[in-house]
């Protein structure tokens, strides 16, 4: 698909809402022409703002006054341009023109300066969100909104990455190595991953910062020994001041890598909130998509971690998956619900360009998309009848039927985690392979990131240079700065 683009710089919201309708086509932005080449969208703006659609047959236009206001305009051309894509493919997106990570912060953000009523038709009416998903979001905004009063102008959360996992998942585009080929890496980097906790947690002792929520994501961090997990945890309580801190997550996500030893090693360093990762309960399923454990290993997994104390558990699910059906993932989801998990995450299937599905020529199509959201609807209707909550959500580009994630959980089960990462509600920490740490001032929306190496062979080669970046924390927050490769 050809997208031109003259006197205007909306390119990047036109290519977007343009990969809604036509997620498994090359799309070719042109800024500077002196031809059009159909099948095209073309996209004007002068004294009137004029979008035209061209695919074989089909021929539209559409026009508007323009605006002095850029971000009217901008508005405005993509509104023309959904209702011509939408009457081409005779689809409404459930979420409209939207295609940002973060709907609920828009929602948020629009609360705020023009009220509720006023953000809900504008979600309604300018943006074509369906009565449905606006619904959700305006539920999900208000669950949010009590843990995100709970954050200080100090607050700050910490993300430790693990990457490592058995075996790499279909889906997953995650950097992360598997323990297989990797084996030699997991003990050094657990060596200096210690170590940059430690610098972390003088940073932010010296900043001054309080930390709210911890959490070890990965990868899957349980693939670390039950010694080697006793002291990575061990370091974080140890350094860091968790007096005030809400909740301490750690993902044993892959239900072959939960073991009683591990377990215990989470709850001697006070581990309140895990997370066990079946996607599905399917064992047809679970082979599609490279998963190397079995639905009665999640089972099992599950009644251990109830056996050995954990009262707050969740687990995550995923609509989508290939060879699924929505007669199996309903049974999935009724099978959950059935062990009273505390939080149940119901993902779509998401095509990221480097997971295998996509590189092997997986592509989307409209009967997966439709019985994703059937799978999708049952799960709000049968979690909402259960007492679930939806606390956070977020979308992704390349998502099977343009849905989204959501976390449910029992009032009060909450990930803070999920929400404070979500919201960018203030500072992320991270240490780690693949680590992103995001630096907020509370004065604005302003985010410094800083960027860990993604690969475990750089984290560990060139680990002083990493360590050196988390210099940056310190002038931010207008401290002085050490060389801490030098300590």
């Amino acid at each position: 698909m050809n997208v031109y683009i003259k006197n205007n710089t909306f390119w990047f919201e036109v290519e977007n809402l343009t990969r809604l309708f036509f997620p498994n086509e090359k799309i070719s932005v042109f800024k500077e022409f002196s031809a059009v080449q159909a099948p095209y969208i073309y996209t004007e703006l002068g004294d009137t703002i004029t979008v035209r659609v061209k695919i074989g047959d089909f021929l539209r236009e559409s026009h508007a006054a323009a605006s002095a206001s850029n971000g009217e305009n901008e508005l405005q051309t993509v509104r023309l341009l959904y209702r011509i894509l939408a009457e081409y493919s005779g689809v409404e997106q459930p979420w409209g023109l939207l295609t940002g990570v973060r709907p609920i912060k828009l929602l948020r953000k629009l609360d705020r300066t023009v009220g509720k009523e006023a953000a809900k038709q504008k979600f309604l009416h300018d943006y074509f969100v369906s009565e449905e998903k606006t619904a959700l979001a305006l539920q999900t905004e208000a669950h949010e909104q009590r843990i995100i009063e709970q954050s200080h102008p100090d607050s700050f959360s910490l993300y430790v990455g693990i990457p490592f996992c058995p075996s790499r998942c279909s889906y997953c585009s995650f950097v992360m190595a598997s323990v297989e080929r990797a084996q030699k890496l997991i003990a050094p980097y657990v060596d200096l991953l210690c170590e940059e906790l430690k610098v972390t947690a003088q940073i932010a002792n010296d900043c001054g910062l309080r930390l709210e929520s911890v959490y070890f994501g990965g990868g899957t961090p349980t693939t670390l020994s039950a010694e080697q997990l006793d002291r990575v945890l061990g370091t974080v309580n140890r350094c860091f001041d968790l007096s005030r801190c809400h909740e301490f997550t750690v993902e044993a996500g892959r239900p072959d890598t939960v073991t009683a030893e591990k377990l215990f090693a989470l709850k001697e360093n006070n581990i309140d909130r895990i997370s066990i990762n079946p996607q599905t309960l399917s064992d047809s399923v679970l082979c599609a998509i490279g998963r190397k454990h079995t639905a009665e290993q999640f089972l099992e997994a599950f009644a251990l971690a109830r056996r050995c104390g954990f009262e707050n558990i969740n687990t995550d699910l995923i609509a989508g998956l290939p060879t699924d059906t929505p007669e199996s993932f309903c049974r999935s989801l009724d099978t959950v619900l059935g062990l009273n998990a505390e939080s149940i995450t119901v993902h779509t299937l998401c095509m990221k360009r480097a997971a295998n599905l996509t590189t092997e020529g997986k592509t989307l199509n409209r009967e997966e998309a439709l019985a994703a959201r059937q799978m999708v609807a049952y799960a709000r209707e049968r979690l909402t009848a259960n007492g679930y909550i939806p606390y956070y959500l977020y979308r992704q580009t390349r998502m099977v039927g343009n849905l989204e994630n959501v976390g449910w959980s029992k009032p009060g089960c909450e990930s803070y985690y999920n929400v404070y990462v979500m919201d960018e509600t203030h500072t992320i920490l991270a240490c780690g392979c693949g680590g992103v740490s995001k630096l907020r001032d509370q004065s604005s929306d302003y985010l410094e990131r800083i960027f860990n190496f993604k690969y475990p062979y750089e984290y560990i080669d060139r680990f002083d240079e990493m360590l050196n970046r988390k210099a940056q924390i310190s002038r931010f927050y207008g401290k002085k700065t050490v060389d801490y490769s030098a300590e």
